[in-house]
């Protein structure tokens, strides 16, 4: 059943209709369409998309383009459900309502487990960016400052975090924005010594698809997680004066410039330089820059990728605590987590996430190649679980919205049902083709591991449930 909005506008994360959502109401319209749009700008467009270039060369912007409209569809299913029923859980919550309480405790805790294991990875690329900036300073006390900081942040008020998210992503975009700048100068000849390049990058060495769909095929394994992250907008949009009107505004707005940003970046980069010249691990914004002349380009990006980093580490604390919390008030988490601090902060939740966050750094620091790597494996495809299941919920919860509150769908999903349908069956695909590849098999099979044994506790506890109430 959809919850009725309060008078504020909001309901409860886990409840009934004209329960008030006891999380303060301190993110504003900009903040959230700036999370929007830098929740997913993060070091895979900047230094990991040098991967996807090298296996499907120009071709790229193709597979960026299929990769783009999967997060969008995504996102617009999100969105319709969370401008209908907005909650801090977002997609846990939709979950329940459309398939019962084993959907939203299995897709909560999955994502939850996934922000606070990807933290490590962010929080230990800045720390090592930063080590080399001041090598006196060792990287794990980088880390541990990174760390103390921005739990603070999540600790003093909403508003705190949606601040530190503004202005990460209004440098992070206002980068990109430059960058696109500079290199349409030089594809057009127009900055000093530079001739106009013409289209021999993007038709030259091989066409424009060298390595024919199957490099795009592959340029969409290697970028599509890139886009994880779009999803924390409907989980704050619950923390907004208006999060029905928010949440909608917000989605309109981040999945077109987010893919105007990708796929733009990706063709000013094919079109200046040689697919070829590209090296996975290696920044192509850094080649760019330095090939239309930009003097310290190298340290240029590695201050964007290092605000990139800390931007994506910010966001996870956010979005894991809150998950969690939602968790919680629906009986999914110990009760506990459901403590409220003065602001409207789950602090406890914040605690309980941060700790679980400075495990998996000690172990990223201690064993990256061996039991940390393996802990990374098993949230390797855990988006697309997730996406999977917002999917299946979108399906459930439409039509039954339609029945009971019509008017509560001011954002509609495209093409409703074909277009939930091919979403689903592109996810179907992008699994088997990671399960046929031999250096994303192990991504599969550890998250199906981590994916199965929530599973079997939730089904355990759906067991439990049932002998209680018989």
């Amino acid at each position: 059943m959809h919850d009725a909005p309060t008078a504020a506008g909001k309901t409860s994360a886990g409840g009934g209709a004209g329960e008030a959502e006891p999380l303060s109401a301190g993110l504003k319209q900009r903040h959230l369409t700036m999370l929007g749009l830098g929740g997913v700008i993060g070091a895979g467009l900047f230094v990991g998309s040098g991967a996807g270039i090298s296996v499907a060369g120009p071709g790229i912007v193709v597979s960026y383009l299929i990769a783009g409209a999967l997060a969008m569809l995504i996102m617009r299913m999100l969105g319709e459900m969370s401008s209908a029923m907005p909650a801090s859980g977002a997609f846990s919550v939709h979950a329940e309502r459309a398939l019962g309480r084993w959907a939203g405790f299995s897709v909560g805790w999955l994502y939850w487990f996934m922000l606070v294991v990807v933290l490590a990875v962010e929080a230990t690329g800045a720390a090592q960016i930063a080590n080399g900036w001041l090598p006196a300073v060792p990287q794990w006390g980088w880390v541990l400052l990174f760390m103390v900081v921005f739990t603070a942040a999540n600790l003093t008020g909403v508003k705190n975090f949606g601040e530190f998210e503004f202005w990460f992503a209004t440098l992070k975009v206002g980068a990109i924005v430059l960058f696109l700048g500079l290199s349409l100068l030089a594809i057009f000849g127009v900055l000093p010594d530079t001739d106009p390049v013409g289209f021999t990058n993007l038709t030259g060495q091989g066409g424009f698809l060298p390595r024919g769909w199957d490099g795009v095929i592959s340029g969409v394994m290697a970028v599509v997680f890139s886009f994880g992250g779009l999803e924390v907008v409907t989980i704050a949009a619950a923390e907004s004066a208006d999060p029905v009107r928010n949440v909608a505004r917000a989605v309109r707005s981040a999945v077109w410039r987010i893919l105007f940003f990708y796929v733009g970046s990706m063709l000013v980069i094919v079109t200046l330089l040689p697919w070829s010249s590209q090296q996975p691990g290696k920044s192509p914004y850094v080649a760019v820059l330095n090939s239309v002349g930009v003097p310290g380009a190298g340290q240029i990006m590695n201050v964007v990728v290092f605000v990139a980093l800390l931007s994506a580490l910010n966001a996870n604390l956010y979005g894991s605590s809150r998950m969690i919390f939602s968790l919680a008030e629906r009986g999914e988490a110990p009760r506990s987590l459901l403590k409220i601090a003065g602001g409207g902060v789950p602090r406890r939740a914040v605690l309980a996430s941060v700790a679980f966050g400075f495990v998996s750094v000690l172990l990223n620091l201690k064993w990256p190649d061996s039991v940390f790597l393996y802990l990374l494996n098993s949230v390797g495809a855990v988006l697309l679980f997730v996406w999977g299941l917002i999917a299946v919920s979108q399906l459930r919860l439409r039509r039954r919205i339609e029945r009971t509150a019509p008017e509560t769908l001011t954002l509609r999903m495209w093409g409703f049902p074909y277009l939930t349908w091919a979403a689903l069956a592109a996810m179907g695909a992008v699994l088997v083709l990671m399960l046929m590849d031999e250096g994303s098999r192990p991504q599969v099979l550890w998250s199906g591991v981590a994916t199965g044994v929530v599973l079997a506790v939730a089904g355990l506890r759906e067991l439990r449930a049932r002998r209680v109430r018989d």
